[in-house]
């Protein structure tokens, strides 16, 4: 087999080189504190699109920074227990998608939550607000700000929030409620998890924010992390702030949270993925405790892998069971 990361061998064992910021949980746990203190307001506003099985609703929710943040929410139509849900997460820049390609989980019993993550494709808000450059791509907005202003600590943030809402639901179990999505998206399913430990399982495919400065010294700062380059080359030309900026980096950086995540995890990785890394994408895997499997796509990049959707909705779908 071809490789352009390290082997195999060595994946499993790697524990990531982004710094960790000394302060990091306390961080996290102040953060959460000022997200639970918020009036949510929760709004939901049955949509046009309708099936004779499922209610459709726009779900609408005050996030940290007063941001109006969006949701598809989906749930069968006439229920009368508590069942699980399903959290779905998008892509860097993409939406939550159509309503249609939800339709399969509710027709196994489950409510499905799916994020506009806020300023990107969909109808969540961006009110923005922070010091520095905001010109091209969100890991890097609020850097030069207090750690607090991150443009990712709110859509973190947002995912916990997101997770919470749902489980306060009359017809959601909140014992049985999972986590999805690819590159962004497994990036937040591996967040909503760690910053939410009642997620009972997590299926996150090639997750993108992991390990920035293992992706920098790979010369893969393009695509995706290409703003990571654009902000040196504008702001620190030199590299006389690297440590500093990597270690601010380091707030946000899903690695540093998977150590929370408590859900059984089903994780896809694609050896040849140079968008991200496996590298960086094992960064965090190997720091998950809780029950989890690794899916390896040896021949493949960043993008869908064959068979994993199938095989996700069978994990999530143990959920429905009446003795999980």
């Amino acid at each position: 087999m071809a490789i352009f990361d390290l082997p195999l061998e060595e994946l499993n064992d790697y524990e990531g080189r982004n710094p960790r910021p000394a302060d990091f949980d306390v961080y996290w746990d102040t953060a959460l504190e000022e997200m639970r203190t918020l009036p949510c307001s929760v709004e939901l506003i049955p949509a046009a699109f309708q099936t004779s099985f499922a209610e459709c609703f726009h779900l609408y929710f005050t996030g940290v920074r007063g941001a109006r943040i969006h949701a598809k929410y989906l749930r069968p139509r006439g229920a009368e227990k508590s069942h699980p849900a399903l959290l779905l997460f998008h892509g860097y820049t993409g939406s939550s998608g159509d309503w249609t390609d939800k339709l399969g989980y509710v027709g196994q019993g489950f409510s499905v939550a799916a994020l506009d993550v806020r300023g990107q494709g969909g109808l969540s808000e961006d009110p923005g607000g922070v010091r520095g450059n905001t010109l091209n791509g969100q890991i890097i907005r609020g850097l030069d700000d207090a750690p607090e202003n991150l443009f990712f600590r709110q859509v973190f943030l947002d995912t916990a929030q997101l997770a919470s809402i749902v489980m306060a639901f009359d017809e959601v179990d909140p014992t049985r409620v999972g986590a999805m999505g690819m590159s962004q998206g497994g990036a937040l399913s591996l967040v909503c998890a760690a910053l939410e430990p009642r997620i009972a399982r997590l299926a996150p495919m090639c997750p993108f924010l992991c390990d920035y400065q293992r992706v920098w010294e790979m010369d893969l700062a393009v695509n995706a992390y290409g703003e990571i380059k654009e902000y040196f080359r504008r702001f620190d030309p030199c590299h006389e702030r690297a440590e500093e900026i990597f270690t601010r980096l380091g707030y946000i950086d899903c690695q540093h949270l998977a150590c929370r995540i408590r859900g059984t995890t089903l994780m896809a990785v694609g050896l040849m993925d140079e968008i991200c890394p496996p590298s960086t994408q094992f960064a965090a895997y190997n720091k998950i405790h809780a029950p989890k499997e690794c899916v390896l796509y040896p021949d493949f990049t960043h993008e869908a892998y064959p068979g994993f959707q199938d095989r996700a909705f069978q994990f999530f779908s143990e959920m429905s069971l009446d003795n999980f």
